[in-house]
């Protein structure tokens, strides 16, 4: 169950509850009139099971009240209720299986800002994964599969394709294509700085056995990309979050930006080329994958997708 609270102008309020009544998927119904301040109105709240919660939120866009009042989903951890259990079995449809758009929208939009964190964390990964290579050590380049942050802007550029919110796909593809690039700038300076130093050897990077599968793409490449990203975008869409662990690991894009930025100082330039289309490959892997399972997962092609603009904030 998700709980729906609503900013309500007073004018809206009847046709608000009706939206609401109206759903077998809502109950808990609660209206406190004059409650709300900023923006001025009622407020309204309602429990709502999972796959009614597009078609409620739709209905009420469509009166205006998410442009003069407000629309908040929560999620509720636990319901005690023969009255949401009723609900939930009244509700047309499967609650595991349904996409919540705006919570969907909400949560890639979030994940897509080319922030300092985002970028932060992508070039700590890329070290890590340049480390990984150095030392031929398997479980740092796990650990910087697990630290990269960018399945969060390739989740939001499938989404913003399948849904055609192209202020989406914009932000995310622009901490994409910002964060990558920056990130190898920043590993390749500090790689040099390690191999002036002495702690980096070229030998390690020539016959390093652990850390062939990331230059040496070929079809499984492909193939271990489209899975990630399905499965990530499943785990996403069905609040799954443990299995997004399970994507971070078997995906090859921080090991191969780490490896390109290492291979380039060491002057291994045979292999740059590999890992930046090893790199490319799984990008390009993920996103179709996710859009994919994006398409052939909606049911409501324009109820359950919001054409708000994101917020800039």
């Amino acid at each position: 169950m998700l709980r729906l609270r609503v900013v309500c102008p007073a004018d809206q309020t009847e046709a608000a509850l009706d939206v609401l009544r109206g759903h077998a998927g809502a109950t808990h119904l609660v209206l406190l009139r004059g409650a709300a301040i900023e923006p001025e109105g009622d407020l309204l709240t309602a429990d709502v099971a999972r796959e009614s919660v597009d078609e409620a939120v739709g209905a009420l866009c469509r009166l205006g009240i998410d442009r003069d009042g407000g629309i908040t989903i929560e999620s509720i951890d636990t319901s005690l209720s023969d009255a949401a259990d009723r609900a939930q079995e009244d509700a047309p449809g499967d609650g595991s299986d349904a996409i919540v758009w705006d919570e969907l929208l909400a949560l890639t939009g979030e994940e897509s800002k080319p922030s300092v964190t985002f970028q932060a964390f992508l070039t700590i990964a890329c070290l890590l994964a340049a480390v990984g290579v150095a030392t031929n050590s398997t479980v740092t380049l796990v650990g910087a599969m697990v630290v990269g942050p960018e399945f969060g802007p390739l989740a939001a550029v499938a989404v913003g394709l399948v849904a055609r919110r192209w202020d989406l796909v914009r932000r995310a593809a622009a901490a994409l294509a910002i964060g990558f690039p920056l990130a190898i700038a920043v590993t390749s300076v500090l790689t040099w700085l390690g191999a002036g130093a002495g702690l980096l050897d070229r030998e390690t990077l020539l016959h390093g056995t652990e850390s062939e599968f990331i230059y040496q793409f070929g079809p499984f490449s492909l193939i271990v990309a489209l899975l990630a990203g399905a499965a990530g975008m499943l785990s996403m869409t069905s609040a799954k979050s443990a299995a997004l662990v399970g994507v971070f690991i078997s995906v090859t894009t921080v090991p191969a930006a780490g490896y390109a930025a290492l291979a380039a100082v060491l002057g291994v330039w045979d292999r740059v080329g590999p890992a930046v289309a090893q790199l490319g490959i799984n990008l390009i892997g993920i996103v179709a994958a996710a859009a994919f399972v994006l398409l052939i997962r909606r049911r409501r092609a324009t109820d359950g997708v919001s054409t708000r603009p994101l917020s800039r904030g």
